[in-house]
């Protein structure tokens, strides 16, 4: 009997799969549990339908998420971060504080996304990836200097 898959089935096909499978294992398992479809001219053309839009939509998305990335790959976030001698880090520049630059610059990113492998420890400029869609991946220019406080403190001498 020929069916058409509604979800993914371990060992026997994907969503919107077309095959050709035992009668009983159709009528007994597939057909009542609504996994799959009989295999009827109009089942095909509704299911043919379904994958065009569904390709159709996921190409625009795509190409949004493409202008996104372009736009954020532009961009290059400045870190000023406390350094003691030798430009030694206290602390480190983590996925937080980039995503926390990102949405100063006006992008939400969710901190999952930025692919940093460990925190940056060290002063300069790292190319860290944004993995945006499974596709499509921006480099965002992190720069990590070190902070100036104003003035240094001030040692006040009394008068002898």
């Amino acid at each position: 009997m020929k069916v058409i898959l509604q979800e993914n089935i371990e060992g026997v096909g994907h969503t919107g799969d077309l095959l050709d499978v035992a009668n009983g294992f159709a009528r007994n398992y597939l057909l009542p549990r609504k996994k799959a479809l009989e295999a009827s001219s109009r089942n095909v053309k509704a299911i043919e339908h379904v994958k065009r839009t569904t390709a159709e939509k996921a190409k625009k998305e795509r190409l949004e998420i493409e202008d996104v990335a372009k736009q954020m790959s532009a961009v290059s976030l400045r870190m000023e971060v406390q350094a003691g001698k030798d430009d030694k880090l206290f602390g480190s520049v983590t996925v937080k504080d980039i995503a926390e630059g990102l949405v100063e610059k006006g992008f939400t990113v969710d901190r999952r996304k930025i692919q940093l492998a460990q925190p940056i420890k060290e002063l300069g400029t790292v190319i860290v990836p944004v993995k945006l869609h499974h596709q499509v991946t921006a480099s965002v220019s992190v720069t990590v200097v070190k902070r100036h406080d104003a003035e240094p403190p001030a040692v006040e001498t009394a008068p002898a």
